[in-house]
């Protein structure tokens, strides 16, 4: 189905060393997407896997199942990451208002990068609870800080869950003369 794809002009010659430098490249750019905000670490990983099963076809080992795993690895913590800060606020006794402060604030703070993806939860929270759910700062502080500890928390999770994918990818897949 997807000959056409390895039949360009661009892939005459590559072969399978050259597959590899690319997959070995997409895989290293997902593990710097993992710490780096900017770069979407998983998807690259994910892209990968796609790239090199659709280039070498059968002679890549991938199996479907392998797409599922990082699809359903990459959605995970796409959600975890999510409500993260949230959900940390409500451990540190946030309100809900501080829940969806801290959500906000995420989503604002990617525009302000790198200290948005910390600051911005962390201010959201403290400012919803200050003006909405009207309680005192220093409460209000305990819900900003508990979602810069979640936010951190995803950080790391993104990391592993980075690592696991590339793992996963490796084990499913022959390596080059195998």
């Amino acid at each position: 189905m997807w000959e056409w794809l390895t039949n360009l002009p661009m892939w005459h010659g590559v072969g399978v060393t050259g597959v590899w430098v690319v997959t070995i490249s997409l895989l290293a750019m997902g593990l710097v997407g993992c710490v780096v905000p900017v770069i979407p670490g998983h998807l690259f990983i994910l892209g990968a896997a796609v790239w090199h099963g659709l280039i070498l076809g059968e002679d890549s080992g991938v199996e479907w199942w392998t797409y599922v795993v990082l699809g359903s690895l990459l959605v995970g913590s796409q959600v975890f990451e999510w409500v993260s800060g949230a959900a940390g606020a409500k451990w540190f006794g946030g309100t809900k208002w501080g829940a969806v402060g801290a959500m906000v604030g995420a989503l604002v703070g990617m525009f302000f990068m790198p200290f948005g993806l910390v600051l911005g939860p962390l201010i959201g929270a403290y400012g919803f609870e200050v003006a909405f759910a009207r309680i005192g700062q220093r409460e209000a502080l305990h819900s900003g800080v508990g979602s810069a500890v979640g936010t951190v928390a995803s950080l790391v999770v993104k990391l592993v869950v980075g690592i696991l994918m590339i793992v996963w990818f490796a084990i499913d897949v022959p390596f080059i003369g195998s």
